[in-house]
């Protein structure tokens, strides 16, 4: 029946002995009670094996005395049934569980006095010597100057003792360090030590409680967590599982450098180092449908250090659904939700005009709400009912008020939009599976409310037939296509842009300074008091999270969502479609052959490779027959090569400067090249000679895109130039006439450009590594993506087939930092990104896959999503430089540093 819970907050489980409670000694109704005395820092704890009788906690601040009997009435032999005996008189104890109710605490006022009889005698000089230790620190003015000693006396304990390495599984295991921490659960730590092996993860308690140790594999290990823990960014979380909310455990240790060494060797056992991940590794995978709302929204409560074993940092999930007085809850009207776009205190406009008044009207640090929307006092309003010992413990021994308590669904929401201080959001339990939180099984008494009704399970709208069916109808609300298209909104307010500064401001989003990571550094405040008060401040209060987004979140566009079922609502596999098969259908045989390519683009195999040129080749064009394949090559020539005869047909020179990329205008009758000489050249391959020439730039052309009848070059001049052509068939004398339409200017030399399909957006890469997006039409910048180190990149728009989206919403960039990054279009966020070992310098992509050339020569196939090589492919001696890939998608050719073109095909 014990249970750390018991104790007071802050207050540490030292040890425990096996003794008989005597109660009336020396008179006739003498009994005795067998159980265990728990030594902790703030109060004796006596647990009765019999479960009738109730748990004695006395705190050492109403100790009236501690004592044990003399040393010469001990050894009398006529006084040894009193041997092992310590005495406490106290003036207030508290009785816990009787009769094994979970109940608020009975408070006993008064002198009492309490014999406990310890099994070994021999302990009793220890223990009264450390109950005095204890009280004198208990009986300090200032709770710092208590949490000082109390640290000292634990810290004393700790050092004293070590990890005992019998408990290791193995006796081939190699320690790799050992440090003392805390385990962290709700409300409470538990002191003792940690130790990393080989193998595994141990924690032995210095109390031995729960058990003598905790042990984790280390193999088994699929998540780690870096936590900021009482502020101070000391904690450490790892998880056995991919998507449970809990954790297997929570360590606090006592300084950072021992959580990141424990960090680092816990790591490097977990695949595709899932302990490094980014909000922006899950951003792709939640907006194309492969993650729910759900799994989303937990992802980033993890990474924003929210934990289900820190109350004040407990995961935060919004209030979805506004109507809970109809009788049928209907998911198609917008009126069904709530506005995402604003925090809960903004709702109701009245609140938020009497808000924004006092807000304006108050002096330096300014804050709109005196409550926060997450707090370990809300979170246990909502759990009160499974979790009642956590209430108490937070409490006080008592439970709040029955008008106060989580009474009605319908009754919490309206006071949230209207109470004067209410502003909380709601927890993950609301879109679980569990309703156990809703229904009064344990039968606790929580009291009578005003009309004179008990407080039992919680009033559930109409439109519930019970609590079950409540979870799953908010389940489908959180993964509705309106929550869907909106949640993004949500995001920017708690964990993204509009958390902090003038857009937190303007989205009346602001709250007590105290709140925010940062708001206060511990470590300047050198009174322990001051110090112990801001603490337990900010921990009652609430946290706000971590920060994770800096720019607008992107939205998620989903056609329709399949119906989510209980079972898969928090597990939406790959192969589940996010658009239905009978909506928005329209996919044909090629899209259907392209599916199918891309599924298998692993069973690439080399089919025939020749050498071609002198030099590296840069470039790669092919007639739409697939007949004849266009070369360039740093030694200056283009080359056009015969599939056919496998023979070398003609190979021009414009200049003696190396050419940088080429193109086939629609119909194969010209070829367009760029040079390093400044100039684009033209090419008649009806004629087979120089049609004309372009003066483009001032400086090396490096890349030229041609779309509806316009030439877009990239130069290390720093700008991009978009050119109206009207071809030389069309004018009388048979030269191309040139207009320049626009120039974009950059900071440094342009490398890569590429445009969307709709040929609105293009993107452009510099050599200093600045991706910027722009608007055609109006030439203007729409956002800019820095990637450090990055000397080269290559762009890729993904073209979205029919089961995604119809325009263009995602860029992939690569450079010499090694990394693949997805940056979306719309906010300019990178919303995945994934790390190779070398360069790669050309790829193509279907927004899941990536077939990539690298510095090497090998073929690398990626799993974007899974952030993982899962093919390796060797081809070329050198560094793949250019690549091309049929409209099917399953007939590849390559172009590489030892001057050699290959050809690809799958082979089913």
């Amino acid at each position: 029946r014990f249970s750390l819970l018991l104790l007071n907050l802050e207050e540490y489980y030292f040890e425990q002995h096996t003794a008989n409670h005597i109660v009336n000694k020396d008179c006739k109704d003498e009994r005795k009670f067998r159980g265990s005395l728990k030594i902790c820092s703030k109060s004796i704890i006596f647990e009765p094996d019999d479960n009738i009788q109730p748990i004695i906690k006395i705190p050492l601040r109403d100790c009236i005395s501690i004592k044990a009997p003399e040393d010469n009435e001990a050894n009398n032999p006529f006084t040894r049934n009193t041997s092992g005996g310590i005495s406490v008189a106290c003036s207030q104890v508290f009785l816990i569980k009787e009769r094994n109710v979970i109940a608020p605490y009975k408070t006993v006022r008064g002198r009492t006095e309490h014999l406990f009889q310890l099994d070994v005698a021999g302990k009793v000089g220890d223990v009264v010597q450390t109950l005095h230790q204890l009280y004198r620190a208990s009986c300090l003015d200032k709770m710092g100057d208590q949490a000082a000693m109390i640290t000292a006396i634990l810290q004393s304990r700790l050092a004293r003792t070590s990890f005992d390495k019998n408990r290791f599984q193995s006796i081939s295991e190699t320690l790799h360090m050992e440090c003392k921490a805390e385990m962290v659960t709700p409300l409470v730590t538990n002191p003792g030590h940690v130790c990393v092996s080989d193998a595994n993860l141990y924690f032995q308690p210095l109390n031995g409680y729960p058990k003598p140790v905790v042990q984790i594999t280390l193999q088994n290990v699929r998540r780690i967590y870096k936590r900021r823990h009482g502020l101070m960014p000391l904690g450490l979380e790892v998880f056995c599982t991919e998507n449970d909310l809990c954790s297997d455990i929570y360590l606090k240790f006592y300084n950072y450098q021992d959580r990141d060494e424990v960090y680092r060797l816990i790591a490097k056992y977990i695949e595709n180092h899932i302990a490094e991940n980014t909000a922006e590794s899950y951003v792709l995978q939640w907006q194309r449908g492969l993650i729910s709302n759900y799994q989303y929204l937990l992802h980033l409560n993890n990474l924003a250090d929210r934990s289900c074993n820190d109350l004040s940092q407990y995961p935060v999930f919004p209030w979805i659904i506004a109507d809970y007085s109809s009788s049928v809850l209907d998911l198609t009207k917008p009126e069904t939700f709530r506005d995402l776009s604003k925090p809960v205190g903004a709702l109701n406009k009245e609140r938020l005009d009497r808000l924004v008044t006092r807000y304006q009207e108050m002096p330096e640090p300014k804050f709109m709400y005196g409550s926060h929307y997450s707090s370990p006092g809300y979170v246990l309003f909502y759990l009160v009912r499974v979790a009642p010992e956590y209430m108490l413990c937070l409490q006080n021994g008592k439970f709040d008020h029955a008008d106060r308590m989580f009474n009605s669904i319908a009754e919490t929401w309206k006071n949230c939009l209207d109470g004067a201080t209410d502003f909380k959001e709601l927890i993950p339990e609301f879109y679980e599976n569990d309703s156990s939180f809703l229904v009064n099984s344990l039968k606790l008494d929580l009291g009578k409310r005003q009309g004179g009704k008990m407080v039992e399970d919680v009033e559930l709208p109409p439109w519930a037939s019970d609590p079950d069916d409540f979870l799953q109808k908010s389940q489908e609300a959180l993964e509705s296509p309106y929550v869907s298209e909106h949640l993004h909104e949500w995001i920017d307010i708690i964990f993204g842009y509009k958390q902090k500064g003038s857009e937190a401001v303007a989205a009346h989003n602001v709250f007590h300074p105290l709140t925010y990571e940062g708001g206060v550094d511990l470590n300047s405040i050198m009174d322990p008091n001051e110090k112990v008060a801001l603490l337990t401040q900010i921990l009652e209060f609430g946290q706000t999270p971590k920060q994770l987004f800096t720019t607008p979140h992107p939205q998620r566009k989903i056609q329709k969502l399949k119906s989510l079922s209980r079972t898969s609502s928090h597990s939406m596999s790959i192969g589940d479609s996010p658009v239905s098969p009978n909506e928005e259908s329209f996919e044909d045989l090629t899209e259907e052959s392209i599916t199918l390519a891309w599924n298998n683009i692993a069973k690439l195999k080399l089919d025939k490779q020749y050498k071609i040129h002198k030099e590296a080749i840069t470039g790669i064009a092919v007639t739409c027959n697939g007949s004849s394949i266009f070369t360039t090559s740093q030694d200056s020539t283009l080359k056009m090569f015969s599939k056919d005869s496998k023979t070398i047909q003609r190979s021009v020179s414009f200049s003696n400067m190396a050419l940088s990329s080429c193109l086939i205008l629609p119909g194969d009758t010209t070829v367009i090249t760029s040079s390093w000489d400044n100039h684009i050249y033209f090419y008649s391959i009806a004629f087979g000679r120089q049609q004309d020439v372009l003066m483009a730039h001032d400086d090396a052309v490096s890349k030229i895109c041609w779309r509806d009848g316009r030439l877009f070059s990239a130069s290390w001049d720093s700008t991009v130039k978009v050119w109206h052509c009207v071809p030389g068939e069309i004018l009388s004398n048979k030269k191309h006439h040139f207009e320049l339409l626009a120039q974009l200017e950059h900071d440094v030399s342009v490398n890569t450009i590429d445009l969307n399909a709709a040929n609105t957006i293009l993107a452009s890469g510099t050599k200093e590594g600045t991706i910027s997006v722009w608007d055609v039409t109006t030439a203007t910048v729409l956002h800019q993506t820095e990637c450090l180190n990055t000397l080269f990149l290559l762009l890729l728009f993904l073209l979205f087939a029919s089961f995604f989206c119809t325009d263009s919403r995602h860029l992939l960039s690569t450079g010499e930092d090694c990394c693949f990054k997805v940056t979306d279009v719309q906010t300019g966020m990178v919303v995945s990104s994934v790390t190779a070992e070398e360069p790669q310098r050309c790829f193509r992509w279907d927004g899941n896959t990536i077939l990539s050339g690298s510095q090497s020569g090998e073929l690398l196939i990626w799993d974007l999503l899974g952030g993982k090589v899962i093919e390796r492919i060797k081809g070329h001696t050198g560094a793949v430089m250019s690549m091309w890939m049929n409209e099917q998608c399953n007939s590849v050719i390559t172009g590489g540093e030892d001057k050699q073109i290959m050809f690809w095909k799958l082979q089913y």
